[in-house]
């Protein structure tokens, strides 16, 4: 399935109902401005694209050729698994990511951005209330003329009061999902009571909470890298991903679950939904064993922990849903972990997901039922989005 594209002119995804729990636009350096309050506008940090500016300005050039060229346009969605980035079909145009998604065959796709965030998050709270407003207005317009398409806004923990306004605000421009940084920052937890009118607010509105790479900062400490070898990524870089990066970044995220199981808001707020994404999933068993273990020892100690009505996995499998990378053996995770937790994703059109992820999925899934499979690619993800799937 789905190795057949350009061959066949078939859908790449055509055989079942698939919901994609991640992709991205790219963004073009002037994204978030045109949606940017006067005094904010000006405030806001350059786009960081570095090398990486000439990709987009080049496909921005071949984009706009396609419009009037039949065979250029003819082109690219024959490579549509192969052209990564700013050159992906669809990549920063909204019409021509509804033509990627005829093409894809995907029912649904959660939309991420890649960069925005870097010119508005930090320590000014005026600067990101401003710039979570620009890029939520922007994101969400992105997606509003294909209801395929599942915008996910921003909020940060900059603040009980700010970060509400910012999901609520959201919420009513239409976001399907909010994306939150598994980093809690330098106030007060998450999990804390101040906060409990954020989860209350996405329990009501039946919209899920996002986790996602990028959200913990660098999950490794620097001095990791400094050692005396070449610095090379994922993409041939120095700061993508690299190989000690991918062996932590489960670490941060699985601190911000553990304490939304442990300090009692999953329990406290049994509708709300949340989604780890492009985190992998391999540390999925030992965590749902891990959490078990840790409820049993410190009920004693802790009373918070004592009154969970639920075994600390449970809230896991009741609530929660993880992403595997490409090349994770899925197979072993549904057998290690259950067939409710874990949901198909693309990254498209980042090159992380893989030219085929639907095969590299299916190669790890020998023996796996119809039911499980269907719950990894189509139900586990209707259960997850509730009223954000449009």
């Amino acid at each position: 399935m789905g190795a057949g594209l350009g061959e066949t002119n078939m859908p790449y995804a055509p055989e079942r109902v698939v919901h994609d729990a991640d992709s991205h636009i790219m963004e073009l350096p002037d994204w978030i401005e045109g949606y940017a309050d006067p005094g904010v506008r000006e405030r806001l940090r350059p786009l960081a694209l570095g090398a990486a500016g000439k990709l987009a300005e080049k496909a921005v050039a071949d984009a706009s050729a396609r419009r009037d060229d039949p065979a250029r346009a003819e082109e690219a969605e024959a490579a549509l698994m192969k052209m990564k980035g700013w050159s992906g079909l669809g990549a920063f145009d909204p019409g021509e990511r509804s033509r990627a998604m005829d093409l894809l065959g995907f029912e649904s796709q959660l939309v991420f951005s890649t960069f925005a965030a870097n010119q508005f998050l930090g320590d000014d709270v005026e600067l990101a209330q401003g710039g979570l407003t620009a890029h939520n207005r922007a994101i969400t317009e992105f997606c509003a003329d294909d209801r395929r398409l599942l915008p996910v806004a921003m909020a940060a923990w900059n603040g009980p009061g700010h970060t509400l306004a910012t999901v609520i605000e959201a919420l009513d421009l239409g976001a399907s999902a909010i994306l939150f940084p598994s980093h809690p920052g330098s106030g007060i937890s998450p999990t804390h009571p101040d906060y409990d009118a954020v989860w209350a607010t996405l329990e009501e509105r039946q919209i899920p909470f996002m986790l996602h790479i990028g959200g913990a900062g660098r999950p490794v400490k620097k001095a990791f890298h400094d050692n005396g070898r070449p610095t090379t990524d994922f993409l041939g870089g120095g700061e993508n991903i690299r190989s000690r990066d991918y062996m932590a970044i489960h670490q941060v995220p699985e601190q911000f679950l553990s304490a939304l199981i442990l300090d009692g808001v999953l329990d406290d707020h049994p509708g709300l939904r949340g989604g780890c994404i492009e985190q992998g999933a391999l540390w999925l068993p030992g965590f749902l064993r891990l959490l078990d273990a840790c409820q049993a020892t410190f009920s004693k100690t802790e009373p918070h922990v004592n009154e969970l009505s639920e075994r600390a996995s449970d809230y896991v499998h009741r609530q929660l849903f993880v992403t595997p990378f490409v090349r994770e053996d899925v197979g072993w995770l549904i057998e290690s972990c259950g067939d409710d937790i874990l949901l198909f994703s693309s990254d498209f059109p980042h090159p992380e997901g893989s030219k085929d992820p639907v095969r590299l999925f299916e190669d790890t899934m020998d023996g796996v039922d119809a039911v499980a499979r269907d719950r990894f690619y189509e139900h586990n993800f209707v259960e997850m989005m509730g009223a954000g799937l449009r």
